[in-house]
């Protein structure tokens, strides 16, 4: 069976988007055939550049600040920039996740941003592909998968009085595991499918 890598490319203000970032890492590692590591981006250290270059996807996560991604995830971004014209990270596959203190806080705009990141390198986005949860019918609750509705990526919802022993909620942690298990077969059937053409 093909072995995938899968980097977990984050910055975390608090520590909140940290556990979503473990969350999505772990989805990824209990994949049978690929393996998963994790990435603060908030230290842009010569052993982070060859472990993105080397995996076959990545999954992009920041909290949202202002309805966008945090500056120090936008300095890691800009610093792509000499990969990006080179065209090192062309055809990886990538997805995100974000968090913020509202249930909305324009968490839609900081995955977009994600989503444009991801195009501009020439990788190809891998969604959510979960149901809406929590009240999308009367019956859901705090308790669903996806139970803030995000179709592009994996959404969390952290109070800006609880702390990350706290916070975010164990759906919203669930909802990023399902997210990097997602990424995982994903890669791991792009990888089945460049083997079949060689031979």
């Amino acid at each position: 069976m093909p072995h995938v890598r899968v980097a977990v490319a984050f910055h975390s203000g608090f520590g909140h988007t940290a556990r979503q970032a473990e969350a999505v890492a772990r989805g990824a590692g209990l994949t049978d055939g690929a393996q998963a590591s994790l990435h603060d981006v908030t230290d842009l250290d010569d052993r982070l550049w060859p472990a993105l270059d080397t995996a076959d996807a990545i999954v992009f996560g920041a909290p949202t600040y202002m309805g966008a991604p945090s500056a120090a995830f936008q300095a890691f971004a800009e610093a792509t920039s000499p990969i990006w014209q080179r065209r090192g990270w062309q055809d990886k596959l990538a997805a995100g996740f974000t968090n913020s203190a509202g249930t909305n806080g324009n968490k839609d705009n900081a995955l977009g941003a994600l989503m444009v990141l991801a195009a501009q390198h020439g990788m190809v986005w891998v969604p959510l592909v979960l149901l809406p949860g929590g009240e999308y019918l009367s019956g859901g609750g705090r308790d669903d998968l996806n139970r803030l509705g995000g179709s592009t990526g994996a959404m969390a919802q952290s109070s800006a009085d609880l702390g990350a022993d706290r916070a975010p909620a164990d759906s919203d942690l669930r909802t990023a595991e399902h997210l990097g298990a997602r990424v995982a077969q994903a890669a791991l059937r792009f990888e089945h499918g460049r083997a079949a053409v060689a031979v």
